[in-house]
């Protein structure tokens, strides 16, 4: 309440700890009555006038318990019904269910009638057709950049391991919105230990694809994707200080995350490849021939392009609901909370991934193009541009004036975005390697 006076008319206060002097218009022992501003005269404050106002606080018993109290904050009232989210759950599985029947006919029907004819074709010295026909190049290392795949998939195992068991131990209640923080430190140090996973993966399949210089590997899986997520930190860090932002992060926090990324996560990634580069390579049912097989020409829908524009739709059509609330809770202010949910849609996302990289693979390798190791990576991996396609959309509702806030958003939308990459890119390669080992041991060659 405002326009209070003191008893005495010479009295006056500077605002600091001590006696204050007793008011005229209230008393310390008696609530006062609520009165309607729209009902009261405005205040007059002339220039240099000290202004004294006071607040009230009421306590009252509560039935509700105390792990809940924080509920009505975090469901924002409930101000979104649990039926949206039901709604996102029912869409995702909807998809999961139309790309499972998809897969089905192909492994029932399609899958199951060429290995009967191609392994008759063997017993009676038939021509080879289909996607029998490159089985002696199917299995053959990628041509460009293997040591960058290699790296990307290290790396997408790993954000898929951290990304997991931070929204697992979310929604079992284990890190709670209401403790401020908690949420970010669980996702730092789960990806930091996480690093033998990627270490593992890079440097085994590094070595399947007879790679010499794993340490090399091994390096470039340890500080690429890391290093370019800190040093765009570090810019937009030094962005924000100047402009005074209570966002911007301490020197001490800073190299609290430096000691955390060079003295845990990297040694963990080293200790992953050696272990990974020890174990034998990834076996395959057929061997490749020395010289590739001419591959020949491909329908326009087989393209590059037209497999990456399409190949990412379903995924984020399984999950966009999902991203709409979390990017609300990212730059709009609003709680998250149904971290069961999202667990549930991120399960759906890494099958959806799994599924529609099969799907491409199998049309793939029908039409005699063995060149699916970076495609089966991609085609679910473009789910991250439609993500900062959409963020691109979702920018206009920022309302942003400050130069500063451009880079911000679409500074670390871009890494969103690319960590989205890899952990649907990953999702559909080892799913894609699983099926093509499964289907060439199936037959006779």
């Amino acid at each position: 309440s405002v326009q209070h006076t003191f008893k005495a008319p010479d009295a006056a206060w500077d605002g600091t700890k001590g006696d204050v002097p007793p008011l005229k218009t209230c008393h310390v022992d008696k609530v006062m009555d609520y009165q309607d501003p729209s009902q009261r005269p405005p205040q007059t404050v002339k220039a240099g006038e000290t202004v004294i106002y006071t607040y009230d606080v009421f306590w009252a018993a509560s039935s509700v318990r105390w792990a809940s109290r924080w509920d009505i904050y975090l469901t924002m009232d409930n101000a979104v019904p649990n039926r949206v989210h039901w709604f996102s759950i029912i869409n995702s599985l909807l998809i999961v269910l139309f790309l499972t029947v998809m897969i089905a006919i192909i492994l029932i029907r399609n899958l199951y009638r060429d290995i009967v004819r191609y392994n008759a074709q063997r017993d009676e010295d038939g021509d080879e057709t289909g996607w029998k026909l490159v089985h002696t190049d199917v299995f053959r290392p990628p041509s460009e950049f293997r040591m960058l795949f290699c790296v990307c998939v290290g790396t997408g195992a790993q954000v898929i391991a951290c990304a997991l068991l931070t929204v697992l131990f979310a929604s079992v209640g284990f890190l709670s919105p209401a403790n401020r923080g908690s949420l970010m430190v669980a996702l730092l140090l789960l990806y930091a230990l996480m690093g033998s996973v990627s270490g593992y993966v890079s440097a085994r399949l590094f070595k399947t694809f007879k790679g010499k210089t794993w340490q090399r590997c091994t390096s470039l899986t340890a500080f690429l994707f890391p290093g370019i997520c800190f040093v765009t930190f570090l810019m937009l860090n030094v962005m924000m200080a100047s402009y005074h932002s209570t966002g911007a992060v301490p020197f001490t926090s800073m190299l609290s995350l430096v000691g955390l990324w060079l003295f845990v996560s990297v040694p963990l990634v080293f200790l992953g490849a050696f272990i990974g580069y020890r174990r034998e390579p990834i076996e395959f049912p057929v061997r490749f021939s020395v010289t590739p097989r001419p591959i020949p020409d491909q329908p326009w829908y087989l393209s590059t392009y037209m497999v990456l524009l399409v190949g990412g739709v379903l995924p984020f059509g399984a999950c966009f609901v999902e991203v709409f609330f979390i990017m609300s809770s990212l730059w709009m202010g609003q709680y998250y909370y149904v971290f069961g949910f999202l667990f549930i849609v991120l399960v759906i996302l890494l099958v959806t991934c799994a599924e529609t990289a099969i799907v491409f693979t199998y049309f793939q390798l029908c039409n005699e193009d063995y060149r699916w190791w970076w495609r089966s990576f991609m085609v679910p991996g473009s789910t991250g541009l439609y993500v900062f396609l959409y963020s691109c959309l979702y920018f206009s509702r920022l309302e942003a004036n400050l130069t500063v806030t451009y880079f911000l958003y679409f500074c670390y939308m871009v890494l969103v975005s690319g960590g989205i990459t890899l952990i649907t890119g990953t999702a559909g390669f080892l799913a894609c390697l699983a099926f093509s080992r499964q289907i060439y041991s199936s037959i006779k060659v």
